[in-house]
């Protein structure tokens, strides 16, 4: 249960066992959600969103009373730029701050020239701008990797370090033993809060490229689920409280659903765009039997791009399979 929630315009909701989520404001409010952990004296933020998402990380601190120095760690599930696209510009703002990363996506942080030139190649230059601006290096001085089973100390809790595959070669997620919650990135899906009713929340994976392996995928959602957790906090959009079991077996079957769509439509002349009609067929049908008001501007306003990430996902893993 929230324990808070702001009126104003920080977007800030507080839980039990010091744990904050942030409404990063990346595209539109309610999407991309950081998480901050507040412990005995010490925070840690759990990714960034993108440098447009820096003054509202920073205004949250203010609003908890929380002073720069006290912020020890920013953890990135991985390197995708809705997640880290402002951490440079955080670094700088936080000069005690170390982020911590998977060792995959260590070096495109220090020099994000490769995943910059990728992300244009999946958004557009234009949309690239617009979204994310320019990408500031971090400092070697100022970033680590983290080794799977690695536990790091904040404030007297423990916070281990799984990788986890599927979504990402370079995702991980955190295990907070003293909440019993497991932040989880984008390993456990998407799930908007618009997209709530009596039914629960209404969950679909996200397989943006270029990376998806949909057999990991599943065995990151088995590994969440092995430790029982309390709450799951996802990036789209933070806590998951009520009915983890069904949400979990309903985001396997969906990604099993999601391969196959792709192979349904393997030799289609344009596969990225059958694949993508496909998708939205089969999310509306969702859609309607969650109870969902007005699934067709929901698919156009709140779903347009997640979907069109997600087609070409499935496409590049038909073109790329995991080996």
């Amino acid at each position: 249960m929230i324990l808070g929630q702001s009126a104003g315009p920080i977007g800030l909701d507080s839980w039990d066992g010091g744990i904050h989520a942030i409404d990063s404001r990346y595209v539109r409010p309610g999407l991309m959600a950081s998480h901050l952990l507040v412990r005995s004296g010490e925070a840690a933020f759990v990714d960034v969103g993108s440098n447009d998402s820096v003054p509202h990380l920073l205004q949250a601190l203010d609003a908890l009373g929380i002073g720069a120095e006290a912020v020890r760690f920013l953890f990135l599930t991985h390197v995708h730029l809705d997640h880290a696209g402002g951490a440079g510009r955080l670094v700088r703002e936080l000069p005690d701050m170390e982020v911590l990363v998977h060792p995959r996506g260590l070096r495109h942080m220090i020099d994000p020239t490769k995943l910059e030139a990728g992300t244009r190649e999946v958004y557009g230059d234009a949309l690239f701008t617009q979204l994310y601006g320019r990408i500031i290096p971090i400092p070697e001085t100022r970033i680590r990797s983290v080794a799977d089973g690695e536990v790091i100390a904040l404030g007297g809790s423990e916070i281990e370090i799984w990788h986890t595959e599927g979504h990402a070669r370079h995702h991980f997620c955190l295990w907070d033993r003293l909440s019993s919650s497991v932040f989880a990135g984008d390993n456990f899906g998407i799930a908007y809060r618009a997209l709530q009713t009596r039914r629960g929340r209404f969950i679909f994976p996200t397989t943006t490229p270029t990376q998806f392996d949909p057999v990991k995928a599943v065995q990151s959602v088995d590994r969440i689920m092995r430790v029982q957790p309390r709450r799951i906090f996802i990036a789209h959009y933070s806590a998951l409280e009520d009915a983890l079991d069904e949400l979990a077996r309903t985001l396997q079957a969906e990604l099993a659903r999601y391969v196959a769509i792709g192979q349904e439509w393997i030799d289609a002349p344009n596969r990225r765009a059958a694949i993508h009609e496909a998708l939205r067929r089969h999310t509306a049908g969702r859609l309607v039997e969650h109870g969902v008001t007005d699934p067709e501007r929901v698919l156009e306003d709140l779903l347009q791009m997640d979907l069109q990430l997600n087609a070409a996902g499935v496409d590049d893993w038909l073109a790329n399979p995991p080996r």
